[in-house]
């Protein structure tokens, strides 16, 4: 008898521990592989120094690890679906690890643009399983708080690893620097088989819910409410993307000094990783159409009133934009799941990430049009005004989060 109860108890805490494991397995593969992708930013100018390249051919170079690891996000979710999140998570961090070391290894710009394809084969795995297994893992309020986290993660992840890559640079040659820099992959791919729980991943594709109202649908995805989610999304990731393009062009005007727009945008930046922990928080507390429309709604306010603003009252106000302008990203991951059936969540993380992280590439080219046709003030105000169109389409969404998946 006080064996079993001993067994019982074991797997009582066993049970406690999981969503723990797989929110620290997906904080720390975000991390890293988001430090992956930031970590080509140190790397750019020594590139083009070492290849003798224009600048189109540096963009070039960003643009084949980010435009790769976009494209193949839903491909890598249908991969999983088959052979597990387990596997494929794992393979896409040892992926981008053993690109980074062909890239160290690279003798000539053909192999880095081989090696920067891989990385970013490999970097597609991350974003749509992870988030996957982290809302399996809890439910409720403290999914949005674990997600969250988990966000949070990722920009912890590019603090640290292009700091860490920058600290080598200063006694390594840059070859050595990343090929010592990716074998972090390949010890992270053997973390996550070591430790994410098979019973949180398992768990998914067992689940059977019943799908009612108007969210019910053979694809297992909210008939509406994923489709508004993912608009909220996608216009979110637009005026993040359109504002910082254009920051540095305002502020100049206003006076700054090249080193203090480096200075701005670390503001704007540190604002955005506590806007990812805290709104998340805030979401789980309020709910997540109240929190959109508080963060999308003082990202419209504080981008205007940053116009007219002097330069030094414009760079208090900075940090402050930096918690809505990412903060609501959070909570739109955390409610995913209330409007995607559970066995499709990995897919629609996919799709999700695909849509955001593809009109955060297409934005700056569309909005720069407005900036040189009627100046970066009336293209900012244009971007501050165009989020404000996120605020009906929220309350339109409040429905399908209260009909939602119940786990």
């Amino acid at each position: 008898m006080a064996v079993a109860d001993k067994d019982t108890a074991v797997e009582a805490h066993e049970a406690r521990n999981r969503p723990r494991r797989a929110l620290g397995v997906a904080g720390g593969v975000h991390a890293l592989q988001d430090g992956y992708t930031d970590l080509i930013y140190v790397l750019l100018p020594i590139w083009q120094a070492e290849f003798g390249l224009a600048y189109a051919a540096v963009g070039l170079l960003r643009s084949l690890f980010s435009g790769t690891m976009a494209a193949f996000q839903i491909p890598a979710t249908l991969l999983a679906e088959r052979l597990g999140v387990t596997g494929v998570l794992a393979g896409g961090a040892a992926l981008t690890g053993i690109a980074y070391m062909i890239a160290g290894a690279s003798g000539g710009l053909t192999m880095l643009v081989a090696a920067l394809i891989v990385g970013g084969l490999g970097a597609s795995t991350q974003h749509p399983l992870a988030s996957a297994l982290v809302s399996q893992a809890f439910t409720g309020g403290a999914r949005i708080r674990a997600l969250g986290t988990y966000n949070f993660a990722g920009d912890i992840g590019k603090m640290i690893v292009p700091a860490l890559a920058a600290f080598m640079l200063t006694v390594l040659p840059w070859r050595g620097t990343v090929a010592l820099l990716g074998l972090l992959g390949c010890a992270a791919a053997i973390a996550v088989i070591a430790l994410i729980p098979r019973e949180t991943e398992a768990r998914a594709p067992a689940e059977t819910k019943v799908e009612t109202g108007p969210t019910a649908g053979k694809t297992g995805i909210a008939i509406w409410g994923f489709p508004l989610l993912l608009t909220i999304g996608v216009i979110d990731s637009a005026t993040r993307m359109g504002f910082l393009t254009f920051l540095p062009f305002l502020l100049t005007g206003k006076g700054a000094s090249l080193p203090m727009v480096g200075a701005a945008l670390t503001l704007v930046f540190a604002g955005g990783a506590v806007g990812k922990l805290v709104c998340a928080f805030i979401g789980a507390r309020i709910g997540v159409v109240a929190t959109v429309l508080l963060t999308e709604g003082f990202t419209a306010l504080g981008i205007l009133a940053l116009l007219p603003l002097p330069l030094y009252p414009g760079l208090v106000l900075l940090p402050l934009i930096g918690i809505a302008l990412n903060g609501t990203s959070s909570v739109l991951y955390g409610s995913l799941p209330q409007v995607v059936a559970p066995r499709k969540r990995s897919r629609a993380f996919g799709v999700f990430y695909t849509g955001t992280i593809g009109a955060g590439a297409v934005a700056p080219i569309v909005y720069g049009l407005f900036g040189d046709a009627l100046g970066v003030p009336v293209a900012l105000a244009i971007v501050g005004c165009l989020v404000l169109v996120t605020l009906p389409l929220a309350i339109a969404l409040r429905p399908a989060l209260a009909v939602g998946h119940m786990d």
